[in-house]
């Protein structure tokens, strides 16, 4: 039987997981459709790190951040719905 903690560990890494899953998928979506209009709106809020566009990162270095983005937010909608849950 998982704890409570081991719970929660896992749906952050749920969230982690998603983080670089919508980075890959934004990756192959603009590579996949060349000639389409990118809307960088819904990457912006999708993807925080996509506001550095301008400067040169590594595909890689942006999977790490956005994922470690996903698991802040999801660390802190876990302790909220765990918060909202005891009430």
């Amino acid at each position: 039987m998982k704890t409570d903690s081991e719970y929660l560990k896992l749906r952050i890494a749920i969230w982690t997981g998603v983080g670089a899953l919508v980075v890959i998928l934004w990756a192959v979506y603009v590579s996949g459709t060349p000639t389409a209009p990118v809307p960088w709106t819904l990457v912006y809020l999708t993807c925080p790190i996509a506001l550095a566009r301008h400067y040169a990162l590594s595909f890689y270095f942006v999977i790490l951040v956005n994922a470690g983005t996903y698991a802040l937010v999801g660390r802190v909608v876990e302790i909220m719905r765990r918060h909202h849950k005891l009430a």
